[in-house]
């Protein structure tokens, strides 16, 4: 039998002890999605579904070191950043990779510019905003904003209907400056009614509309997102291919997230749903008895 290559693929992000969000949920969905998870923590935080209760900072000269040491052993497929917290990790992070994308060693770039929790708390240092547009955009492969992200990155509102998210999508794709594919995703989960998300490379708009799913379960969407394409653009054909194939996850991970019970907040997606299908009749069979039953 012929060996399958499995993708190594890295994420640069913060720690959620809740396992909903950054780095937790980035390598469930690495391990999802048939990569394998590497990961360098950027920030700590002290949260849950509720809150963020606390932000410590990594030295920024050790996420430089946590960074390189990957490199200097595994030949990483793609790698994404999260939660970079603060202007020198973030600068740290961007003196590591940006010789690696220059030189083809790193051949895809997820920046998800997280800014905000789902509770509201803000997770990026407002100094930080200008080394982001500055240092870490032009090494995109693709850009994940939200509507508030795009605004704070274009110093305006943020947009609030299509023709505002083209727009925002067509200036926020110039910001990516660095030579060959370049695309931006512009998730538009925070419009009224229905999401649409814009995939913009310059020249062709893709529109991804969806359908809003009645359900609290929100926490880490944003970067479960970003890790499914950081995952699947080294198994798909193009970006565009990889794109679609993570939003389907997500929205299945987003519609199995009631079979999960984790806090009072906003819940998690259920990162596994398509693994843990069987999990009750297969406990019951292997004698550890029925799992329990919860409501969301």
């Amino acid at each position: 039998m012929a060996a399958h290559h499995i993708p190594n693929v890295l994420t640069i992000a913060g720690l959620d002890p809740s396992g909903g969000a950054g780095i937790l949920a980035d390598l469930k969905t690495f391990s999802a999605l048939r990569a394998y998870g590497m990961a360098a923590v950027a920030a700590l935080t002290a949260q849950n579904t509720q809150a963020v209760t606390g932000i410590a900072a990594v030295d920024p000269d050790f996420v430089r070191l946590q960074i390189d040491t990957v490199f200097a052993d595994v030949r990483v497929a793609a790698a994404k950043t999260g939660m970079l917290a603060s202007a020198p990790v973030l600068c740290a992070v961007a003196d590591a990779l940006a010789p690696r994308c220059a030189d083809g060693t790193l051949p895809v770039l997820v920046v998800d510019p997280v800014m905000i929790a789902k509770s509201g708390d803000a997770l990026l240092a407002p100094d930080a905003v200008a080394a982001l547009i500055e240092r870490m955009l032009p090494l995109a492969t693709v850009l994940t904003p939200n509507l508030p992200e795009a605004g704070v990155l274009l110093g305006r509102p943020a947009p609030t209907d299509r023709m505002g998210m083209i727009r925002a999508a067509e200036d926020l794709r110039r910001l990516l400056s660095g030579a060959g594919e370049r695309w931006v995703l512009l998730k538009g989960g925070h419009l009224d009614g229905d999401p649409l998300d814009l995939l913009y490379d310059g020249e062709h708009l893709v529109e991804m509309p969806g359908h809003r799913i009645a359900t609290y379960n929100t926490h880490g969407t944003g970067c479960t997102l970003a890790a499914a394409i950081t995952a699947l653009i080294p198994q798909h054909r193009d970006v565009a291919t990889a794109v679609r194939a993570a939003r389907t996850y997500l929205v299945d991970a987003i519609r199995h997230s009631g079979e999960l019970a984790v806090g009072s907040g906003h819940g998690p997606v259920h990162h596994f749903h398509a693994l843990w299908d069987d999990e009750d009749d297969e406990a019951e069979t292997a004698g550890f008895g029925p799992s329990p039953t919860h409501e969301a």
